[in-house]
């Protein structure tokens, strides 16, 4: 039976595969920034996607045939400590994320409203949700030290009302697909006065969530942002603990058992895999090809793009629902799904941290001069400054994605050999979810290789 259902599933998994690449088509890959530059490949798009998937396909064999339970473990345990603390910097973070956070409305109410001349502009998009990000994957969380509505929070009385349980993190979802939707839908890329009011408006939310659950309950629950910068850390090598500081090798801790702890949290996970996708879809020619035709019939567009947002987010957990299952007939254990599905939800992760990378390093890189400009004369700002990349840095783009990919099958196989004891019980498990990590890595490069449009 296990057997029967491992060829039907190669043989959805292959017509898959054969769709992507009729839809492709003879077109040329194309390297993209966020500005909207384009260099054409000399390789068809469909051997391009191929490559990606193979790469990913070999690293899965690799890490099956060349590793050991104790080899991982070897990996895995490896850390380093510092007894070094940052609780004397802590008040001088707060006082840095609250001052950001005023300077930002301030100059989005005040500033001047051209968007490369405003520092909430380039403050919020470039400097936070770009840079910032980064470092939070890259070094580890400082989110909690520069949180300016969890220090004001903290200041204030909290009623400390008893949080509904069976909501779980599922707010947290709806908020972050929120956050992304109106991002998208709406021009605060383009309107320093709009980002400004939306900043206080989220404010206004956060404060009063903190107020009647407590600052602990929200930021550790509902709140989207705090959520995500929450999940980016634990890929960080660097983690803050009582002791002080605890240094291990990228993505060592996706393993943990306590990571997410529940099929709310999974749909988190599964979230930021997809609001990054997302994100970068609604960019390329083919959503313009799309949306087009249906503002013309006369349907708004914003519900196209919310249809868009949800049906997006709909395939991808279902994606993943799907392997699970099919995981647990291949490697013929007693464990649910929903187990498998938790255990294994934190090995996606890098693959949004990848997908990101890709999506904002040349954003931060060419807008750089330009922020640093604005903050140094607010209200006054010099004339833009860009930084023009050269044209093989697409490739490095290509290269994060790929980064990402290669860290999320090395994740989930030293996931499952923690949670299978047999060796062939931990490869075979993963033959369904490395599928679905192929199938996510083609369709991520072919986002990354189309021209960039500004959305409709």
């Amino acid at each position: 039976m296990h057997r029967r259902t491992t060829i039907r599933y190669s043989t959805r998994l292959v017509a898959v595969l054969w769709l992507l690449v009729s839809l492709s088509g003879h077109a040329l890959a194309h390297g993209a920034s966020l500005q909207g530059s384009s260099k054409s490949l000399s390789v068809p798009l469909w051997l391009f996607i191929l490559t990606g998937g193979g790469v990913v396909s070999a690293s899965f064999l690799l890490a099956s045939f060349v590793t050991d339970r104790s080899f991982i473990r070897t990996i895995h345990q490896w850390q380093r400590f510092t007894s070094r603390s940052a609780d004397d910097l802590r008040t001088v973070t707060e006082v840095v994320g609250v001052v950001s956070l005023v300077a930002i409305v301030a100059a989005g109410w005040f500033g001047p409203q051209t968007p490369r001349e405003n520092l909430a502009i380039l403050a919020v998009w470039v400097g936070w949700w770009a840079a910032y990000t980064i470092s939070v994957y890259v070094v580890g969380n400082t989110w909690p030290a520069f949180n300016p509505w969890r220090t004001v929070g903290e200041f204030l009385p909290t009623r400390d009302a008893s949080y509904p349980e069976k909501l779980g993190a599922w707010p947290s979802v709806a908020g972050l697909l929120a956050l992304v939707w109106l991002e998208v839908i709406s021009p605060l890329a383009d309107k320093p006065d709009m980002l400004a009011d939306i900043i206080v408006l989220y404010s206004v939310v956060t404060i009063a969530g903190t107020l009647w659950y407590g600052t602990d309950r929200w930021f550790g629950t509902v709140d989207p942002i705090a959520r995500v910068f929450r999940y980016y850390g634990r890929v960080a090598p660097l983690r803050r603990t009582e002791s002080g500081f605890e240094f291990q090798l990228p993505g060592a801790r996706l393993t943990e058992t306590k990571l997410v702890t529940g099929f709310d949290e999974v749909g988190f996970v599964i979230a930021i895999l997809w609001v990054t996708t997302y994100d970068g879809f609604v960019s390329t020619p083919l959503w313009s090809d799309v949306a087009r035709p249906v503002a013309a019939a006369g349907i708004p567009l914003t519900a196209a793009y919310l249809t868009a947002l949800l049906g997006g987010y709909g395939l991808f957990l279902g994606a993943y629902r799907l392997a699970t299952r099919l995981s647990r007939d291949t490697a013929d254990t007693y464990l649910t799904p929903a187990t498998i599905a938790r255990r294994f939800a934190p090995s996606l992760l890098p693959i949004a941290v990848g997908y990101h990378l890709a999506h904002y390093v040349s954003y931060f890189l060419s807008l750089s001069p330009t922020l640093l400009g604005v903050l140094s004369s607010p209200f006054d700002p010099p004339q833009a400054v860009y930084i023009v990349l050269p044209a093989w840095f697409g490739a490095v783009n290509m290269g994060f994605v790929l980064l990402g990919h290669l860290l999320a099958v090395w994740v989930a196989h030293a996931t499952a050999y923690d949670v299978f004891p047999s060796r062939l019980q931990a490869i075979r498990s993963q033959y369904p979810l490395v599928a679905v990590m192929i199938l996510y890595t083609m369709t991520s490069m072919w986002i990354v290789s189309q021209p960039t449009l500004t959305p409709p």
